[in-house]
């Protein structure tokens, strides 16, 4: 399970230090992609495959959409010896990335984050919405 928040920096060339707790979690190669709400989704290999699997199942009408977004700016990653990943310009600009970050560990996937749309996206949480999912989850 992924859990935790990182913030790091990315320098001029697109490269940041990748928190080893969710490094050891994804193994040595996994996938960066767009995700929701401009962030960046990072999935380990056994999880992108079952997003794939899953969309696979989807009608083709619906497919299409989730196979362009998702598999379209896919990339596969490999850490360098110091824990770096390099993340791509078209991902840099969809996220709104340029220098500080925050990695988020998210359960089944890890997500990258612009620090202030990070932040923004934290202060919108209410504790009235999180309580109302909570009863909806039973508790």
């Amino acid at each position: 399970m992924l859990i935790g928040e990182y913030s790091y920096n990315i320098d001029p060339k697109g490269r940041m230090n990748f928190p080893s707790k969710i490094r050891d979690y994804l193994s040595e190669i996994f996938i960066v992609t767009k995700g929701l709400d401009n962030c960046l989704f990072v999935f380990s290999m056994e999880e992108w495959n079952k997003l794939a699997e899953d969309i696979k199942r989807l009608p083709r009408s619906k497919a299409v959409a989730m196979q362009r977004f998702y598999f379209g700016s896919a990339q596969e990653i490999i850490p360098d010896k110091q824990g770096r990943i390099l993340i791509p310009i078209n991902l840099r600009e969809y996220a709104n990335i340029e220098k500080e970050v925050v990695v988020v560990g998210a359960l089944n996937r890890a997500e990258i984050w612009n620090t202030d749309r990070w932040k923004k996206v934290c202060d919108d949480l209410s504790a009235e919405s999180i309580a109302e999912t909570m009863e909806e989850l039973g508790f």
